[in-house]
């Protein structure tokens, strides 16, 4: 059903219109809100568990004139691009330093089961539609043409901060996170999320019993109001040959969106039998657009985020991100139910989410002598916790030349990444907590968690993690 998003619609003025009313009661009640309306987010950066200091937080709110904007960008073919971050994209929304943004986000692995992830989603239906005349959304990835499947994701945005320029920092405050409900009539009040152990996955040339290699998707159960905090899994099935509607058959997953026929598949029903998976919806990919190329293959993270693949990057998490082009450019997708550091098999369990973010814009000539100054990667922050993200290449697209989009795939390395996290860290408490070498390495090696974000994204990861109270002895 058409709600406002579906110009083809007959009915779509009419729809349109409830939309934006909807649209402006759901504003109403966020800015009057206990959280809002007491400025409860911005207190966040005065009460000396952020890396904001005072001084940083006044000078960036007197940017801030009058009351914070809401907005909602909901995810539907306009509002969405495939597979990649791009510099050039039109900003499907610009707002204010300081203001609100709810954003949709859809999982590019919706179409492993149709009939639970998109089937009754106007949006969904919308972005994953293909016939053999009509793409809902034609690029997906950063190759030519198409793109090739150079990238995966489905990514909301991007979003335009008035004001930001290159050298600016932009912090992504995550305020909430919900999943997004099926919009069958016969999972009523469920929600859905698949995992697949696919081709690129750790584990695919490991394997030691039945057919090998093979490719196995598990699709997984969630309670859509929030009542269980946990997963079930509902099926798996081995990954069949798929011949999309061009008539091209894919023996193994390497395009996305790809309409899995549940007529040709064997679905096991009975798996992970009394196993409830704890969840933790975070954003797998959020980042700004990188500067050094047209068109980014959003699989590889870098440094100014995208696919860092990290289960910390949900609710009342921080990020800050370099700024790199004009107007930042933030865009959102890749959300998950649930995910292991590793994320060993491929995929997390890929699910829709719908989360609201406040953006505050940090300029470059008020981050002397903070924690953010000089700040060149996603720098991630917690209620408890300062993660750094290290990486293969902290930069790939720039050391790695031309082609360096697929030469990434080829020179991953958890010693590099391992190598880069070290350094991150070991900057952060030199400069941050003004340490000498000396005591930051020390306090590296017992009190820091060195962990494995993923091996399955190309620029493989690892993030060093440092618990605030470790710091509880120095005077406020």
């Amino acid at each position: 059903m058409c709600q406002g998003d579906d110009p083809n619609c007959a009915d779509f003025e009419t729809h349109r219109q409830a939309w934006r009313s909807a649209l402006s009661a759901e504003r109403r009640a966020f800015l009057k809100s206990g959280f809002a309306a007491t400025s409860g987010a911005a207190a966040l950066a005065t009460t000396g568990i952020s890396l904001v200091s005072p001084a940083l937080a006044q000078s960036s709110a007197a940017r801030t004139m009058g009351q914070p904007g809401y907005y909602h960008l909901p995810a539907n073919a306009e509002t969405v691009h495939w597979g990649y971050f791009s510099r050039s994209l039109k900003p499907r929304v610009t707002v204010a330093s300081g203001d609100f943004v709810t954003i949709e986000t859809l999982t590019h692995q919706a179409s492993d089961d149709a009939e639970r992830m998109i089937q009754g989603d106007p949006g969904a239906e919308s972005v994953y539609l293909w016939t053999r005349e009509k793409k809902g959304v034609m690029r997906r990835g950063a190759g030519p043409g198409d793109g090739g499947g150079l990238g995966v994701h489905i990514c909301t945005g991007p979003v335009a901060v008035e004001g930001a320029e290159p050298g600016d920092v932009l912090e992504v405050r995550i305020l909430d996170v919900k999943p997004r409900p099926c919009a069958n009539p016969a999972f009523k009040g469920l929600c859905f999320g698949s995992n697949a152990a696919a081709n690129w996955g750790f584990q695919y040339r490991d394997l030691i019993t039945g057919d090998r290699p093979r490719e196995v998707v598990t699709i997984y159960e969630m309670d859509a109001g929030g009542e269980r905090n946990w997963a079930r899994a509902v099926y798996n099935f081995k990954w069949v040959p798929v011949t999309d509607p061009t008539g091209k058959v894919h023996a193994t997953i390497d395009y996305p969106g790809l309409p899995v026929d549940h007529s040709r598949t064997t679905r096991n029903w009975n798996v992970l039998r009394n196993v409830r998976v704890p969840i933790r919806p975070h954003f797998g990919t959020m980042g700004l657009a990188p500067k050094e190329a047209e068109y980014v293959n959003s699989i590889p993270p870098s440094y100014t985020g995208g696919n860092i693949d990290n289960w910390r990057i949900g609710k009342g998490a921080t990020m800050y991100y370099p700024v790199a082009v004009e107007g930042a450019l933030l865009s959102v997708g890749d959300p998950h139910a649930s995910q292991g550091d590793s994320e060993l098999c491929g995929t997390a369990i890929e699910c829709s989410l719908t989360g609201t973010f406040q953006l505050i814009l940090h300029k470059q000539a008020d981050l002397g002598g903070t924690a953010l100054a000089s700040l060149q990667f996603p720098m991630i922050e917690t209620q408890d916790e300062w993660l750094m993200s290290g990486f293969s290449y902290p930069n790939y697209l720039a050391e790695l030349g031309p082609d360096a989009q697929r030469e990434i795939f080829a020179k991953s390395s958890l010693d590099l990444a391992m190598r880069d996290a070290f350094r991150k860290m070991r900057a952060f408490l030199m400069n941050a907590k003004g340490l000498t070498e000396d005591e930051a390495i020390s306090l590296m090696s017992v009190a820091v968690d060195f962990g494995i974000t993923q091996v399955v994204d190309g620029n493989w990861g690892v993030h060093a993690v440092i618990r605030k109270n470790v710091f509880a002895g120095a005077t406020v």
